[in-house]
């Protein structure tokens, strides 16, 4: 019997997430609706421990999942950028620098309490 070929779908218009924690930055591709079509994170290309919160993981972050997003024929993207992480303005620019992808805007999606809950208490070192 043979297999099935699987039909890849074209998506010209999609957005990229960049969550960059101070531990690790994950970028996700999706279509406007919130499929997910390809993602990518430090530690999934093999940065280990403090190596992963670095501007150079997260860059190298963007770079694979924008490959993997441009097999679905992805042209424009719109950015949203979560969390305070180091590798978030280096994220950013190499989403820009991809060849045959053009940005069509920026937003930051940090979530901010209005004060909601406590936050923990202060560390001493």
């Amino acid at each position: 019997m043979a297999k099935k070929k699987k039909i890849k779908k074209q998506v010209a218009r999609g957005v990229v997430y960049i969550a960059a924690t101070f531990n690790n930055t994950v970028v996700t591709v999706t279509d406007e609706m919130g499929n997910v079509l390809a993602w990518s994170s430090a530690g999934s290309l093999g940065f280990k421990g403090s190596k992963k919160s670095t501007p150079y993981a997260a860059q190298q972050a963007v770079e694979d999942a924008m490959a993997k997003a441009k097999e679905y024929g992805v042209k424009e993207v719109g950015i949203k950028v979560q969390g305070p992480g180091s590798g978030r303005e280096t994220a950013i620019k190499s989403v820009g620098a991809v060849e045959g992808i053009r940005v069509i805007y920026f937003k930051d999606i940090t979530p901010l309490p209005h004060n909601g809950c406590r936050p923990p208490k202060k560390r001493r070192v």
